[in-house]
């Protein structure tokens, strides 16, 4: 993209490898667009949380790709990107991502006028836990993310008319809601930047829990 323009973006939403389709659809993408690496001002990426794979691929592709056309790299929260898409619903967005057991992923956000304001920071939390908090608030809530129709019966049960819901096309996340939202946002510490999954993989958390003992 361009200050003003979304020259071209690429979209699919399938359970594929994405260590092996995700380098050659940027490749794609810039040939289709006829922009070549160097023609680059930054490179923005969603730094979760989400998938540890997925998050981790995408990255470590954009490290890459800034470190070595010494690009700056911005870092967006993933639940911020998914949020964006609902920009216009008056009321707060709450971006949902299943973390199974009974937890979610989630933040809660809100426009004014263009600029998208966080109102609760992104956390991993019991869904039951979290639709507390929402309901206390007796407001109205957008929920957005390809994961909400997972617990969409028990949020009805908490919040009744009070919850919303995102179309199916609002539900992926925008590659150019993604560009947009770096634009603004300072750039990161290439080499510092890593992936922010609100909780530890569930391999490293019992790797740290024995070596405590």
């Amino acid at each position: 993209m361009d200050e003003q323009h979304v020259i071209g973006e690429l979209v699919t939403n399938l359970k594929k490898n994405h260590s092996v389709r995700a380098m050659p659809a940027i490749e794609q993408l810039m040939k289709d667009c006829d922009v070549k690496p160097s023609e680059l001002d930054r490179i923005v990426v969603g730094k979760g949380p989400g998938s540890y794979t997925g998050v981790r691929i995408g990255v470590t592709l954009a490290k890459t790709l800034a470190w070595s056309l010494n690009k700056p790299l911005v870092g967006v929260s993933s639940l911020e990107l998914l949020a964006a898409n609902g920009r216009y619903f008056q009321g707060s967005i709450c971006s949902l991502m299943d973390a199974r057991r009974g937890q979610v992923y989630t933040g809660l956000y809100r426009f004014n006028g263009d600029n998208l304001h966080t109102e609760i920071e992104d956390v991993n939390i019991l869904l039951t836990d979290w639709l507390t908090v929402l309901k206390e608030k007796q407001a109205p809530v957008l929920f957005i993310g390809n994961d909400v129709h997972l617990h969409k019966e028990t949020i009805i049960q908490y919040l009744g008319e009070l919850a919303h819901f995102a179309s199916v096309s609002e539900n992926n996340p925008s590659p150019s809601e993604l560009a947009f939202l770096g634009w603004e946002k300072e750039s990161d510490d290439i080499h510092s930047f890593v992936p922010n999954y609100t909780r530890l993989a569930e391999a490293e958390a019992k790797w740290l829990e024995s070596n405590e003992k």
